[in-house]
């Protein structure tokens, strides 16, 4: 029986730069650990070289190479820091993704609605084939869930806690996803929510989930926003905004917030501040997307809003990952027919490479509790 190892006895030597740097991760081309590399065609090398992550991400989809375990793989990369220790023309290509964040808009009003035509409208069978039941998609809450089921549970649960919500408040939740977070907040605390998207196939479903209950969804971009609410809400949806529109984001929610409202933000963030963003995520999933730092967020809050709670719980979007990983490929017998190979490689590497991102600790998930100065009610942290 021909074992792996032995499909490799001709294949070249990856460049020694290569061979390096994958070596202060621990990992090895064509080697026995699971997280090791196992290379089908030299052309990898040549991605790499030449279009860094990009050219990685690509030559995966084209089943250039495979690896046993993705989610560990990236997690042993990123530890390293191997995705700041670019080579050969790579560099070339960074420069060029530095300079397109630093002398464009990416996220203008014009732009807004690229990401959920690329993104949130591929299709509401897949995110129903891999999310719980209240469509929930952003990090789930841990500490005390067995499943998915109730730890996303307890995520809704405990922002419309965090919020202090009290029925017949109005709720404003900008970037309302398939409305989990409207459904929940409607039906277990009595508000009247307000929820916004940019996704057609987003608001369709999330106003049928909605029916009967206090909520209206609303297709349209931040900046649009007009009236007064109790308190706003914004779920994984800040990774869309860019540096550029954190102004005018703050701006506008500090407009339609009341004076003793709380304003809770739900966002990945980046360990450190950078000047890009990974080359591949935005071209095949969240075009345009830029993950905060801790500072970016902190220096455009000034004069504008306090901070009256900040909760990092990023290592709970590493299990979060793995669970939708697993919904989704339990479900791909029966998604197949309308999706192609190239896809389901596509969605394991993005799933696979996020999992291994929080898990290394690069990035992170927070829960920022905002209020006016104009608040007079002692604000109390809840977990």
């Amino acid at each position: 029986m021909t074992t792996i190892r032995e499909n490799f006895i001709d294949t070249p030597q990856p460049p020694q730069v290569i061979a390096d740097l994958l070596r202060e991760a621990g990992i090895a081309i064509n080697g026995d650990a699971p997280w090791d590399i196992q290379v089908y065609d030299e052309k990898v090398y040549r991605e790499v070289l030449t279009r860094g992550s990009l050219g990685f991400g690509r030559a995966y989809m084209e089943g250039l190479w495979e690896c046993a375990q993705l989610d560990e793989m990236f997690c042993r990369l990123l530890r390293a820091d191997i995705d700041s220790k670019l080579i050969g023309w790579a560099r070339v290509r960074l420069l060029g993704e530095v300079l397109r964040h630093r002398l464009f808009n990416l996220q203008s009003p014009q732009r807004a609605f690229h990401v959920a035509e690329k993104h949130y409208d591929i299709g509401n069978d897949v995110f129903e084939a891999m999310l719980d039941s209240s469509m929930s998609y952003s990090c789930a809450y841990w500490e005390k869930a067995a499943n998915l089921e109730e730890a996303q549970h307890h995520k809704l649960d405990m922002i419309c806690r965090k919020l202090e919500l009290r029925p017949g408040e109005r709720l404003l939740e900008i970037g309302c996803g398939w409305g989990g977070l409207a459904r929940f907040a409607a039906a277990h605390y009595g508000v009247e929510v307000v929820g916004i998207t940019i996704s057609k196939e987003q608001q369709k479903l999330a106003q049928q989930r909605c029916q009967g209950l206090p909520v209206t969804i609303l297709l349209m971009d931040y900046r649009q926003l007009e009236g007064l609410y109790d308190k706003v809400v914004s779920v994984g949806m800040f990774e869309h905004v860019g540096p550029k529109n954190y102004p005018v984001y703050f701006d506008t929610v500090q407009r339609v917030l009341k004076d003793e409202g709380l304003f809770l933000l739900h966002t990945i963030g980046s360990w450190k501040t950078t000047s890009k963003t990974d080359a591949w995520i935005d071209q095949y999933i969240f075009p345009n997307g830029k993950l905060p730092s801790a500072r970016e967020i902190v220096q455009v809050l000034e004069n504008r809003f306090l901070i009256e709670d900040w909760h990092n719980f990023g290592q709970d979007y590493d299990r979060t990952l793995m669970a939708w990983w697993q919904n989704f490929d339990r479900a791909w017998p029966r998604l197949r027919s309308k999706y192609d190979e190239v896809f389901y490689r596509m969605w394991k590497y993005y799933l696979m490479s996020c999992a291994g991102f929080f898990r290394s600790r690069q990035g992170q998930l927070w829960q920022i509790v905002l209020s006016k100065r104009t608040r007079t009610t002692v604000y109390r942290s809840k977990r």
